[in-house]
């Protein structure tokens, strides 16, 4: 019998896994200035799947980038759980993301000489750690890669090597998941495995997934929506469906493709 990954519900009625504070974020300066971020607050609550929608130039991965510390904010405050990024020194940023975030990008970013087992562990394996057997075991049949585990990249579809990274984002236990664009790479079919998979997992291990997607049918298997437009926040909806977040990006002209600049 195949086993799922489980673990105790966290409430998530006040419990947020990461949020920014009045997040600005400036390129450049004088006539080149781009204002990317300008004032955001949201949080992203624990146990929750939140997609972050916007026109290219709205900011949405800006705002990804610096509430992960890929990036840093001009002014305001990026947090995970209630860890102020800025007041890490970039040994202790490094840890943090390593020990209690995970991402999931549009490429896939697998090592291809190292097999799937090795590629899902890689992150403890090069800190030396051996990591929670019990819940990487589980996590493996969660995501339907048991019979993959002594193949290499090369030797997956995509849709399978995308289930791969998932599964390395999640192998950590780390209190929030980024995901951006992570079907950007993926036919349709491949790409809504992989979404209800983000959304299982969050299900079945109470984790958090941020994610950032163009597309109004990625953003309907999300428990909520956040809009940004000009680096602003302008709305949010919870249980959306594609029809719904079309309709809300058309009424705040927020369809892709309708701005430029910083995305």
């Amino acid at each position: 019998m195949t086993t799922t990954v489980s673990s105790t519900p966290t409430s998530t009625s006040t419990a947020t896994a990461a949020r920014v504070v009045g997040a600005v974020k400036i390129y450049g300066t004088g006539d080149t200035e781009v204002r990317a971020l300008d004032g955001v607050s949201v949080d992203f609550p624990v146990g929750r799947f939140t997609a972050i929608m916007g026109p290219s130039g709205s900011g949405k991965s800006t705002l990804m980038h610096c509430a992960a510390g890929l990036d840093t904010l001009t002014s305001g405050s990026a947090l995970i759980g209630e860890t102020d990024l800025s007041a890490l020194d970039d040994r202790r940023l490094t840890l943090l993301r390593r020990q209690r975030i995970g991402f999931v990008f549009q490429a896939f970013n697998l090592i291809p000489t190292l097999t799937v087992a090795e590629n899902i562990t890689l992150s403890m394996d090069l800190a030396g750690e051996r990591g929670d057997r019990e819940w990487i075991d589980a996590l493996i049949d969660t995501v339907g890669l048991r019979d993959r585990l002594h193949h290499r990249p090369g030797e997956l579809s995509g849709g399978q090597q995308q289930r791969v990274a998932v599964a390395r984002a999640f192998a950590g236990r780390p209190d929030v998941v980024f995901a951006d664009e992570p079907t950007g790479n993926l036919d349709s079919r491949s790409g809504q495995e992989v979404l209800r998979l983000l959304g299982r997992t969050v299900r079945q291990t109470s984790r958090t997934v941020v994610m950032v997607t163009h597309d109004p049918v990625a953003a309907a298997h999300a428990d909520e929506v956040v809009f940004l437009a000009d680096g602003r926040l302008v709305d949010r909806m919870p249980d959306p469906t594609a029809e719904r977040v079309l309709d809300r990006l058309k009424a705040f002209d927020l369809t892709p493709g309708t701005s430029a600049g910083t995305s």
